[in-house]
C-alpha cells in the first residue's frame, strides 16, 4: 500500500478521504533528520513544516510534495525539481480566514484593545475607559494591500464593502484590479496608507521589501500588518521605528525566526499585536486545506497529475520515473 507522510495531523475529513488509498503516517518530529528519514519510503508527503533539501535525495519513491496551504517557501523547489518530484498546493482556501484576521488586528490596534483590556483588568473601569478617547475608527481610512492574490483580494472586498475603507494595492499582476481597488506603486502606497497590509509571497524581490527607508515614509500614525512572511520586513528597522514612536503600531503573525523567542523586542510594545502564525488557521480553513491536500494526493496516487501543479517543468522527468502516469 502507498505510504502518505504528513508533517502534521490532518483534519478528520482529510484523513477519512485518504482511508484505503494509502497508509497515512504523521511525522514523529519536524527536525530535518527525522523528516528525511521518515520520508524515505513515502509516496506522497503533505507539507506543513519546512522540508530539508536532503529529503528529496533519499526519498526514491516520492511522487509528490503537497503543500497544506498556499505558500511554497516550505518546499525546496530546486531539490524537488531535480528529483522529479511534483509539487502542488491548495491556493485560496484560507484567504477568508486571513482576511478576517487582518480586520480583527486593525480594529484591535485602532481601538487600543491590548492596553485597554490590561488596564481594565489591573487598574479598573475608568483606567480602561481612558484609552477610548484616543481610539479611532476604520471607516474612511486608506488600507494599502501589498500583494493582490486570493488573500489580498479578500481583504480588499471586506475592507471596501464591509468597513467603508479606501482600498489601494501594489501588485505585480497584470490583471485588472478588483472593483473599488486602486493600484499604486509600493512607495506611493506606503506614503498614502493608514493601514499597510503585507500579503505578498516571500521571493528574492520581496525579501526586505519593507526596509528602513520605506518605513520612514509611513504616516506617523500608520499601522503595519504582516501576514506574508517574516523576512519581508526588516525587523531592526521596524523595531527602531516602534521605539521612536514613528508609526502607530503593528500586528505581526509571521517572523524571520519561528517560534519567536520570548524575549524578543516585539513583545515589549503596547502597540504591537504578536500572534503565532495563526492568521490562516481556523477549524473551517483546516478542513478546506486538509481536504484540498488530500484530493491532490489522491490524484497522484491514481497516476494523475495534481490540479494545482506548481512545477510543470518536471512532468517529463516524473513520467520517466513513474511510466504508468498519464
Amino acid at each position: 500500500m502507498p505510504r502518505i507522510l504528513s508533517t502534521h495531523t490532518l483534519h478528520p475529513r482529510a484523513s477519512a478521504m485518504l482511508t484505503g488509498a494509502g497508509d497515512l503516517v504523521v511525522a514523529s518530529a519536524l527536525d530535518a533528520a527525522t523528516l528525511a528519514a521518515e520520508a524515505r519510503d513515502a509516496d506522497v508527503i503533505i507539507v506543513r513544516a519546512p522540508l530539508p533539501a536532503a529529503l528529496f535525495e533519499g526519498a526514491k519513491k516520492l511522487r509528490a510534495a503537497i503543500r497544506h496551504g498556499a505558500g511554497l517557501d516550505m518546499v525546496p523547489m530546486e531539490a524537488a525539481a531535480a528529483a522529479g518530484v511534483l509539487v502542488a498546493n491548495v491556493p485560496g482556501v484560507n484567504a477568508r480566514s486571513v482576511a478576517e484576521y487582518i480586520m480583527f488586528a486593525a480594529l484591535a490596534l485602532l481601538r487600543r484593545f491590548r492596553v485597554l483590556d490590561r488596564d481594565l483588568r489591573t487598574k479598573g473601569w475608568l483606567a480602561g475607559r481612558e484609552h477610548t478617547v484616543v481610539a479611532s475608527e476604520l471607516s474612511g481610512k486608506t488600507i494599502g494591500i501589498v500583494g493582490l492574490g486570493a488573500i489580498g483580494q479578500a481583504v480588499g472586498h471586506i475592507a471596501a464593502h464591509g468597513f467603508g475603507l479606501n482600498v489601494v494595492a501594489a501588485t505585480r499582476s497584470v490583471r485588472p484590479a478588483p472593483d473599488r481597488v486602486g493600484l499604486l506603486s509600493i512607495d506611493v502606497l506606503i506614503e498614502q496608507s493608514d493601514i499597510i497590509v503585507l500579503c505578498c509571497p516571500l521571493t528574492p524581490e520581496t525579501r526586505g521589501l519593507i526596509n528602513r527607508e520605506r518605513i520612514s515614509r509611513m504616516k506617523p500614525d500608520a499601522l503595519m500588518i504582516n501576514v506574508s512572511r517574516g523576512p519581508v520586513i526588516d525587523d531592526d528597522a521596524l523595531i527602531e521605528a516602534l521605539k521612536k514612536g514613528r508609526i502607530g503600531g503593528a500586528a505581526l503573525d509571521v517572523f524571520a525566526t519561528q517560534p519567536l523567542p520570548p524575549d524578543h523586542p516585539y513583545f515589549s510594545f503596547d502597540n504591537v499585536i504578536v500572534t503565532p502564525h495563526m492568521a490562516g488557521i481556523t477549524e473551517q480553513s483546516m478542513m478546506r486545506m486538509g481536504t484540498g491536500a488530500a484530493a491532490e494526493a489522491l490524484l497522484v496516487l491514481a497516476n494523475k497529475l495534481p490540479v494545482n501543479l506548481r512545477n510543470p517543468e518536471v512532468v517529463e522527468h516524473y513520467r520517466r520515473r513513474f511510466p504508468a502516469d498519464t
